[in-house]
C-alpha cells in the first residue's frame, strides 16, 4: 500500500531528488497529485496504445517504468491481447519492488516482467510494438536524450510508436512564468501541498529534473527517426507526444 506523500514536509534543506525507498514508499500518492489529469492521461494511453498492437505476439516495453501502474492499466484494457508481453524497465530497485508487489499475478503468469537497467545502457532489447517513456526523459542528461531516443527506436517494428509524456517550457518567458504559477497552484488547491512542499520540491529537483520545450522534443524525436509526430494531450507546462516509426 502506497504512503501518503509528506516527504517535503520533513525535509529542512533542499536535496538532490532520488527515486530512493523514501520516494518510492509514497510515489503512486505523489504522481497522482502532483500531474494533472494523470488518471484520464493513463487511460489516453492504453486506447492508444491497443490501437497499435497486433492482435498476436504484441510487445510492449515501459522505460522508467517506476511502480507499474502503467502497465497495469494497459493489461486492464479491454481490447488489450491476452497474449501481450509487457516489459518495464527501471534504474531504481526500490520502484521495482513496488512494481512487484503490484504486478505480483501479472508476473506470475508471464504477462510482465520487470528488468533493472539504466536508459543509457539499454542492451538486448526485444522488437516490440509500443515503448513508454512517461516523465522519465526529463531526468536524462541532455547529452544523452538523443541516443536514448535512437536505442528506442532502433528496437520499434515499423508502425510501432513510442509514447513520451514530459515537463515541458514555453518559448515565451512570460507565459512560461504563468504556467507554472498555475501549476503550483493546482498542486496546492488539488495536490494539497503546501507553498513550502512545493517549494522545497522544486529545489530538489533543479538539477535532476531538465525540461526541454515542445518543439526541441519534436526535433529529438525526428533526428531519432520518427517520422510521424504529434502531442495527443497537453496543460500548461505538460505535454503528451505520440511519435511513429514508419
Amino acid at each position: 500500500m502506497t504512503d501518503h506523500d509528506t516527504l517535503f514536509q520533513k525535509t529542512q534543506h533542499a536535496e538532490d531528488f532520488t527515486f530512493d525507498e523514501r520516494v518510492a514508499n509514497v510515489f503512486d500518492d505523489m504522481v497522482s497529485r502532483s500531474v494533472p489529469f494523470y488518471n484520464e492521461i493513463q487511460r489516453l494511453q492504453s486506447d492508444l496504445i491497443v490501437d497499435f498492437l497486433p492482435e498476436n505476439s504484441a510487445v510492449v516495453c515501459d522505460f522508467g517504468c517506476s511502480t507499474g501502474t502503467t502497465l497495469e492499466h494497459i493489461t486492464q484494457h479491454p481490447k488489450c491481447p491476452s497474449d501481450i508481453k509487457l516489459i518495464g524497465y527501471d534504474n531504481s530497485e526500490a520502484m521495482l519492488d513496488k512494481a512487484r508487489a503490484k504486478l505480483d499475478k501479472l508476473i506470475s503468469a508471464q504477462t510482465v516482467s520487470l528488468c533493472i537497467a539504466d536508459l543509457n545502457n539499454l542492451q538486448d532489447l526485444p522488437t516490440c510494438n509500443v515503448a513508454i517513456l512517461n516523465w522519465t526523459l526529463q531526468f536524462v542528461r541532455p547529452i544523452d536524450r538523443e541516443s536514448v531516443l535512437k536505442t528506442i527506436f532502433n528496437a520499434l517494428k515499423p508502425g510501432g510508436i513510442l509514447l513520451l509524456s514530459e515537463k515541458i517550457l514555453s518559448s515565451d518567458a512570460v507565459l512560461n512564468r504563468l504556467y507554472i504559477e498555475h501549476y503550483l497552484q493546482y498542486k496546492t488547491e488539488r495536490g494539497g501541498y503546501s507553498d513550502t512542499e512545493n517549494q522545497r520540491k522544486r529545489e530538489a529537483l533543479e538539477n535532476i529534473l531538465i525540461p526541454y520545450r515542445l518543439d526541441e522534443n519534436y526535433t529529438l524525436l525526428e533526428r531519432a527517426g520518427f517520422g510521424r509526430i504529434d502531442t495527443y494531450f497537453r496543460w500548461f507546462n505538460f505535454a503528451n507526444m505520440i511519435a511513429v516509426k514508419l
